[in-house]
């Protein structure tokens, strides 16, 4: 498997800290020095599923691929507006395709993820060409009353196409159930049945930042060495690692940890914020667009999130 093409989309409204700190008790200051983020981009009055399809469009565009080329579609999207029909399903119909579709839902690890079931697909030969699409606007999942997390996240989407030929070397996933550090509840329809108390649906998301930062450093920083470990290459000879942008302090404990300069740990978290599973992919299509990638350049991904989900996946740079 290799990767053909690149896109991104983001809603138009940006949202500095300045912005959040007229809303809540907080300053850009205190974001910055904790997280790393400057800004974010908050769906507004924009249909997100459009977003989705545009960065979709633009990786097909950069693939030299239309619509109708594409065999079949994966789109790692954690919470929209419909609970049915699948996300996929919608950006399907707005870019004009006609294969099968899915979604899945792996949080912020849902690339790396969607990376390894793409490549199992076609080393089975029914299909040739994937669209991977990551599509997440977590803004609507946050208490905007909670600082802790609010400021962390802003929306987006990014795509990648992938198609036959030499690239995927080797990936490492992993679920450790653990749904109390980060999670968020929906509030159901009621039945004339139903006994237990439901938490308001409004609540927000749950995180416990402390330990999301020490699992993320762990999960991540062992998922990479794995994969080393299989391909049989050390981190010196990886080009690029493009790593989920949760929080700039992870990014640069996991560079420590694996002795490699920060140069080689891009980031985007200072423009975007977390975007969960659609950070790697955005970062990659602006790593493409601004010509830093070269053919033969090894790029380790790496991802972790909610459930507590993890997977890193080496690929080397064929486009």
């Amino acid at each position: 498997m290799k990767i053909i093409g690149t896109g991104s989309s983001h809603p138009s409204l940006a949202v500095t800290n300045d912005k959040i700190a007229q809303i809540i008790d907080t300053s850009d200051e205190w974001i910055w020095r904790r997280t790393g983020i400057k800004q974010r981009y908050v769906v507004s009055d924009e249909r997100f599923e459009d977003i989705a399809a545009d960065a979709a469009f633009k990786a097909m565009e950069n693939s030299g691929l239309s619509s109708s080329d594409i065999d079949f579609i994966i789109c790692s999207n954690t919470l929209n507006e419909y609970t049915t029909p699948s996300l996929s399903a919608i950006i399907q119909g707005i870019i004009g395709a006609s294969c099968p579709c899915v979604d899945i839902n792996v949080a912020c690890a849902g690339f790396v993820y969607a990376l390894d079931a793409a490549n199992a697909y076609l080393q089975i030969g029914k299909m040739h060409n994937i669209l991977i699409i990551c599509a997440e606007e977590p803004t609507r999942m946050m208490n905007w009353k909670d600082r802790s997390t609010c400021i962390l996240f802003g929306d987006g989407a990014g795509a990648v196409v992938v198609s036959d030929g030499e690239g995927f070397e080797a990936s490492d996933l992993s679920t450790s159930s653990c749904t109390e550090m980060l999670y968020q509840k929906r509030g159901l329809c009621s039945t004339p049945f139903l006994k237990q108390k439901e938490e308001s649906p409004d609540a927000g998301a749950v995180m416990d930042g402390r330990e999301v930062y020490k699992r993320a450093v762990k999960y991540s920083a062992r998922d990479i060495k794995n994969v080393l470990m299989e391909t049989g290459i050390t981190a010196d000879d990886v080009t690029w690692f493009v790593l989920h942008q949760a929080n700039k302090r992870i990014i640069e404990t996991i560079a420590r940890y694996l002795k490699q300069p920060m140069s080689k740990f891009p980031t985007d978290i200072e423009r975007y914020g977390n975007t969960s599973s659609a950070s790697i992919p955005i970062l990659l299509d602006d790593l493409n667009r601004n010509g830093l990638l070269k053919r033969g350049d090894r790029i380790m991904f790496s991802a972790f999130g909610a459930g507590f989900c993890s997977g890193a996946c080496l690929m080397v740079w064929n486009k």
